[in-house]
């Protein structure tokens, strides 16, 4: 019978069964094939939900999200949990602890880096991931991906130009019309810290502006690409999101 202490072996894999992770581990966007998603951090829980050949779709509970792992890199780097509850923290408190928040930040991107697509485990980290890990670093889960924690925040109004409203701490989000694409945390007076890819200029962890003054040719691209801001007042509760 299993027990706390008890690894994920092959005959244990059991769909509907909890583990913690007790090593960094690669999500998948598919069964097959090497597109990262995510990425599962020691510590981490996931339900196991359904297996296809050598692959486990599995749901990390911290922020719902599903992803296809190796189930070799699972085997003995997993410990058996037979419940969990996720942690909210009141508004109040989540307040209290963006400091600390905005710190890991900058300690990020003080460590050599490059922008990974998926990449939500130090040192290399996308635009969203590096918003979730700064804010679970405080013990504060948010969802996943830019266009989820767009959905996530209490809206703050903002425009190039119009900045009074932000606080630091609050997301900024970037992307086209129809979407969100890109994200950044504030840090105050219009700038942001975000990781962003080679292709704007680019490659990892770095500061810009919204102010026009800013000619950084990254700056000048997510300025225009501007959508909004959000404020995170509220932990996620582990459903899965769309």
């Amino acid at each position: 019978m299993a027990t706390l202490n008890t690894l994920l072996a092959p005959d244990l894999v059991q769909l509907g069964t909890q583990w913690t992770l007790l090593s960094d581990v690669n999500g998948y966007g598919r069964s097959t094939g090497d597109s990262l998603t995510t990425q599962g951090r020691s510590g981490r829980t996931i339900r196991l939900l359904q297996r296809s050949g050598d692959r486990l779709l599995v749901q990390l509970l911290e922020d719902g999200y599903r992803c296809w792992m190796d189930l070799e890199a699972l085997i003995g780097r997993a410990k058996q949990l037979p419940d969990w509850k996720p942690t909210l923290l009141p508004a109040t408190e989540i307040q209290r602890r963006l400091p600390a928040v905005l710190a890991w930040s900058e300690h990020a991107e003080q460590q050599p880096n490059h922008y990974l697509w998926g990449g939500t485990t130090e040192p290399n980290m996308d635009c969203s991931g590096l918003m979730q890990l700064a804010f679970a670093s405080q013990g504060i889960w948010i969802p996943r991906d830019a266009y989820q924690q767009e959905r996530f925040c209490q809206p703050v109004a903002v425009a190039v130009g119009a900045l009074d409203l932000l606080r630091p701490g609050d997301l900024i989000f970037f992307g086209s019309p129809r979407r969100c694409t890109h994200v950044g945390i504030h840090l105050g007076g219009g700038r942001y810290r975000h990781s962003s890819g080679r292709e704007h200029g680019r490659n990892g962890i770095g500061v810009d502006s919204l102010h026009l003054s800013d000619r950084h040719p990254v700056a000048s691209h997510y300025r225009s690409e501007l959508r909004g801001a959000g404020r995170v007042i509220r932990c996620h509760d582990g459903a899965s999101l769309s």
